[in-house]
């Protein structure tokens, strides 16, 4: 019995990289940080649920730098998954689909989500 060779899959390095490309791994990549997100938020449920004096520790922490930080990052991975998700949906009726098109909502994608964390955090947090 010979030995065929077998045809090699292109790597990573073979494509050219894309902004779908970059989209796709971003939308599953806050898909999991949404998972750590969701975490400190049941940590704060049962922080208030337990009394005060572990929801201060709590808000403590969330309240520094860090935790802003942290909080800040989990609104932009929310709204930058669920806009993902919209993309996705708007894909699922074979819309947008052209070259031109699929890079739009792509980079449509990214700039909402900024600026949808932005007016979240504008009027929730900073003016709030």
């Amino acid at each position: 019995m010979t030995v065929r060779s077998r045809p090699l899959s292109p790597h990573l390095q073979v494509y050219r990289w894309t902004i779908t490309m970059t989209m796709s791994i971003v939308h599953r990549a806050t898909g999991i940080a949404n998972y750590a997100g969701s975490a400190l938020l049941v940590l704060w449920l049962v922080a208030a649920a337990w009394g005060p004096e572990p929801l201060d520790a709590v808000n403590g922490l969330f309240g520094s730098w860090f935790g802003q930080l942290v909080l800040f990052g989990y609104t932009w991975s929310l709204t930058h998954h669920m806009l993902g998700g919209i993309r996705h949906y708007v894909w699922d009726f074979i819309l947008g689909m052209e070259a031109g098109q699929r890079e739009m909502l792509a980079w449509a994608n990214v700039i909402a989500s900024v600026v949808l964390t932005l007016l979240i955090w504008t009027i929730f947090v900073w003016v709030g």
